[in-house]
């Protein structure tokens, strides 16, 4: 019996009974024998491969109720030449034992592979993309240095492919004489027959065109010979088999002294200089659609200046570590993100944000690697460094994103994987019917060979992906961060959006108005009020921390902290159980008011400002009134999602009066007031069913993970380490609600340009294909189109370049 071994990590067990409830699952397994470690949260398993499959035992664990997780893989390819191959490897990765889901990008030559640890690991991944023809090497966090390389890589490959085309192109400028005197005859249908003279010799037309063949194009052989020894077939086969046709033919008819057959060894060379030159321009026009994180890795400055024992030492700054002190001259680029301990300045974080003003700083605020001091000198720590910088986390967002495929690429994807065969069987009719009805084999080959070089997959595989790139790197630049290509695609179908108030409609940044004390101590409200805050992260409490600092209250010792979702907040202070929350709910819980100051708190509530109240053993000891002022850009913003088709809708777990104001303030006609988390996201599925599209909701991202994470398309707003960077679908690195119309615009031009490059692509092939099979087009004619379809969709692309946020 053979035995094979593996390791699997385990999810969800919480005591050592569920590791043995665990073993017992897998033991009963023909040929398995199975231990399971609670501490390591390990499985290690022996069994028989000929009895039960590696799979089965990772099915049997998620009965159990249970899970073994997954890891993701990100991968950079090598090899690929066109949508055909990516769809080869997408085959392969997906018969392997393993491999939950695989997703390969041409435009982007990356690959993300989402896999069982234990049944494979990476090495075996790139073992099989290593079988099936092409590379494969692990993706490392992208830095400047790491960029640098590729760059460098890439353009060393750029000039060796130059340096082919060029020599090429030289030895198939003689072909062309031969190609134009054809075109110049009275009868074109006699040339091809071969009633023609010839300008070159044809021993000398061979010696021109076989390096050609053979040198240039050995890499078509190559990439031919890798697709088809897996099964599948890409464009190189196309090109390998039509040129190869055209050569063979014509070496046949000049070895053997075939006079009266014309020869197409013009053909053949200068199908394949031309597909040089497409490639050669089309890596250059895909190199800029990457140009978005290029630009934005070019930004961190290369040297920090760092206190070293009492003096400023400049040291690398990839060596700064978390606590390390660093100071800012006025001009020069913050190293890391960092905390500001001393110094007032304006900072310029206009490439991270797309906010053009200046930020202002000083002691306590956040600074952000590669924004620019303006003036003032800053001294700061360093919170955040290497991978932990929003610079950095913006720049991997960015990076996925590029490499992710949005829906509408699932059915190029399928197009494109049937693609070849059909264009060969389409070839070989063209070839046996042109035959039949001419006569002429000659004519027959020069169709088949045309239906072989104008067909295009590159186009067709391109079209989305360099869209996807461009859009997602334009929206980078106006700091609008969107995780994946599916959203890009979903924002623009949101028909309602749902905008949390505090924060998002509003500033953020509440204050103390009014405080209003049952028996005139403001200072015991205060200190009472300030004790239960402190141990709350919500605006609101910030607000009244605040103002008792200001009076010189210093916040009591609190027990028995306990948070209520909605409502407010309870605890014990110097043994006493107080209460803090709406007016409403302290009214459920102690009952009504009977301190009198309901007319007070009516009148605040009603002037558009959030009241608290606070109790003491089921006494009220007063409310505090707060505001927070609406932002001046939410108007224009609601004013732009209306224009756009999309309803807003606000919810707040505020009181009825101070969401009817602010609601009325930002043209808002619905709102929903005194929501819990868990009711908004059964709003917004409400919503869902109301519309029949697309929700959006719009929040911090921790208070409203329910909604998030049940609307569509989620946004977080704000800026820096308080964004939901790692969670949410689009994050607005501007704290400014008008990001979400622009986001929903960029989806809108984003998709729009793929539906372009989609229709040239399949229009492209739909024209072209027919009228090469009727001889309607010249092989050479057929490879040059073939060449400029792949550069003109690149090109179309970039032309989202021009897209600014209005």
């Amino acid at each position: 019996m053979s035995t094979a071994k593996v390791d699997l990590p385990i999810e969800g067990m919480s005591c050592a009974s569920c590791a043995l409830g665990i073993e017992r699952v897998l033991n009963k397994l023909p040929g398995v024998n199975a231990s399971v470690n609670f501490a390591s949260e390990r499985a290690h398993v022996e069994y028989d491969p000929d009895q039960v499959q590696a799979q089965t035992l990772v099915e049997k664990i998620g009965q159990a109720g249970f899970s073994v997780p997954n890891a993701t893989l990100a991968l950079d390819i090598t090899g690929m030449t066109c949508a055909a191959c990516a769809a080869s490897i997408d085959r392969v990765l997906g018969k392997t034992p393993g491999v939950a889901q695989a997703t390969v990008n041409f435009a982007s030559n990356k690959a993300r592979v989402e896999y069982t640890p234990g049944i494979i690991d990476p090495r075996a991944i790139i073992a099989r993309i290593g079988k099936a023809g092409f590379g494969a090497s692990e993706v490392r966090d992208l830095d400047a240095d790491e960029l640098a390389a590729r760059d460098r890589r890439d353009r060393r490959a750029w000039h060796r492919e130059l340096w082919i085309f060029a020599i090429a192109a030289a030895l198939t400028l003689p072909l062309f004489v031969q190609m134009f005197a054809m075109f110049g005859s009275s009868d074109i249908g006699a040339s091809l027959r071969g009633q023609h003279q010839d300008l070159l010799p044809r021993w000398l037309q061979w010696l021109l065109a076989t390096p050609v063949q053979f040198w240039a194009g050995a890499r078509f052989y190559k990439a031919a010979w890798k697709s088809l020894r897996v099964g599948s077939a890409n464009m190189d086969v196309l090109v390998a088999l039509g040129t190869s046709m055209a050569y063979l033919y014509s070496a046949v008819a000049t070895a053997f002294g075939l006079h009266d057959q014309h020869v197409y060894f013009e053909a053949s060379a200068s199908v394949i200089t031309l597909v040089l030159l497409g490639r050669l321009l089309e890596a250059r026009a895909k190199r800029r659609t990457s140009s978005a994180i290029r630009a934005l890795l070019d930004l961190r400055p290369r040297t920090a200046m760092v206190e070293r024992d009492g003096r400023l030492v400049e040291v690398d700054a990839g060596s700064l570590v978390a606590g390390d002190v660093f100071v800012v001259a006025a001009g020069e680029s913050v190293p890391v993100d960092g905390e500001v301990l001393g110094g007032e300045s304006s900072v310029d974080e206009s490439m991270l944000s797309g906010e053009s003003m200046p930020v202002e700083k000083v002691a306590g605020n956040r600074l952000f690697a590669a924004t620019v001091n303006q003036y003032g000198s800053l001294r700061a720590r360093a919170t955040g460094v290497g991978a932990d910088t929003l610079l950095a986390q913006i720049v991997r967002m960015v990076d996925e994103a590029q490499g992710s495929k949005a829906p509408i690429q699932h059915l190029v994807d399928k197009v494109a994987a049937v693609f070849v065969p059909v264009v060969a069987a389409i070839a070989l009719v063209a070839f046996v019917v042109t035959w039949v009805v001419t006569g002429f084999f000659a004519t027959a080959l020069v169709h088949a060979v045309a239906v072989l070089v104008i067909a295009c997959p590159c186009a067709l595989g391109l079209a989305t992906p360099t869209a996807i790139m461009v859009g997602t790197g334009q929206g980078a630049r106006a700091g609008i961060l969107i995780r994946n290509a599916e959203v890009l695609e979903r924002a623009r179908a949101l028909k309602a959006l749902v905008v949390d108030k505090t924060g998002t409609l509003t500033e953020g940044k509440p204050e103390v108005t009014d405080v209003f004390p049952a028996q005139g101590d403001t200072r015991r409200l205060l200190q009472l009020a300030a004790g239960l805050e402190s141990g709350s992260r919500h605006p609101l409490a910030r607000a009244i921390l605040d103002y008792a600092d200001g009076d010189g209250i210093e916040p009591p010792a609190v027990t028995g902290f306990n948070t209520l979702p909605g409502k407010g907040l309870d605890g014990r202070i110097e043994g006493r159980r107080i209460s803090l929350g709406s007016p409403a709910w302290l009214a459920d819980e102690i009952g009504p008011d009977d301190a009198g100051l309901g007319v007070r708190v009516a009148a605040a509530e009603n002037a558009g400002k959030t009241v608290v109240g606070v109790a003491e053993e089921g006494a009220i000891v007063g409310y505090i009134a707060i505001a927070d002022r609406l932002r001046e850009t939410s108007v224009e913003a609601v004013r732009r999602l209306d224009g756009m088709g999309v309803d807003v809708v606000m919810m707040t777990g505020d009181n009825p009066h101070t969401a009817a104001s602010i609601a009325a303030q930002a043209g808002i006609a619905r709102f929903q007031a005194q929501m819990l988390p868990q009711h908004k996201a059964d709003e917004v599925r409400q919503l869902q069913r109301e519309t029949g599209g697309h929700v959006g909701m719009v929040g911090d991202g921790i208070n409203d993970a329910p909604a998030l994470a049940a609307a569509d398309v989620s946004f977080a707003i704000g800026a820096g380490a308080d964004i939901a960077i790692e969670t949410a679908d689009v994050v607005l690195v501007r704290g400014d609600l008008r990001g979400v119309a622009a986001a929903i615009d960029l989806s809108h031009a984003t998709i729009r340009k793929i539906r372009q490059n989609l229709f040239f692509a399949f229009i492209y092939n739909v024209l072209g294909i027919p009228l090469a099979a009727f001889g309607l087009l010249n092989p050479v004619i057929a490879g040059t189109a073939m060449a400029l379809s792949s550069v003109s969709v690149v090109g179309n692309s970039l032309l989202l370049n021009r897209w600014r946020p209005q």
